[in-house]
């Protein structure tokens, strides 16, 4: 499927921020920024909302430590009780290791498959590619054509330094 996006290339994080900042400012949706390495407050700029990813890490933790904990407690203490030295059945100092393992274990892997389920990077799929050098030394804004007009859109990115602001007609599924 193919569409157009009104795409500005700059060359610079600063300008690249200012020009966000304007654009979300004037109300014209940014439909993703492509950079070559992460740029500090352009989440606040595009006005994404904060993940929901620490949350299921919380979760997927606890879950992890529940079932270690209730394993360990389960089979040392009611499955097979055995008095090994006079210590207790139910030793929480010897609980920690495992413990700790499994809510490292949960929340690691959990995290990583809720990242990639959300964000629909399965094997095999190809990147959106915007402009050839997105990925080397230029950002890239890219809008929806049908959402922002080409003329609104290099007054704005123009003023802020883009090098260059144009229609680029995009695979979306390549």
């Amino acid at each position: 499927m193919k569409k157009d996006f009104v795409v500005a290339i700059f060359d610079d994080e600063e300008k690249l921020l200012s020009g966000a900042f304007k654009a979300r400012d004037k109300n014209m949706e940014i439909y993703d920024v492509y950079t070559p390495f992460p740029v500090h407050g352009l989440d606040d700029a595009m006005g994404i909302k904060r993940s929901f990813l620490p949350y299921v890490t919380f979760l997927a933790g606890a879950a992890g430590l529940t079932l270690a904990v209730s394993y360990q407690v389960w089979t040392m203490a009611i499955d097979w009780p055995i008095n090994v030295g006079g210590k207790p059945f139910i030793s929480w100092p010897a609980f920690v290791p495992i413990s700790f393992e499994l809510t490292v274990l949960f929340a690691a892997h959990t995290t990583v498959a809720a990242f990639l389920v959300y964000n629909k990077l399965f094997p095999g799929k190809n990147p959106v590619i915007m402009h050839p050098e997105q990925t080397c030394n230029k950002f890239v804004v890219a809008m929806e054509k049908d959402k922002v007009s080409l003329e609104d859109a290099k007054a704005l990115f123009s003023e802020h330094g883009a090098l260059e602001v144009k229609i680029q007609n995009v695979d979306m599924n390549p």
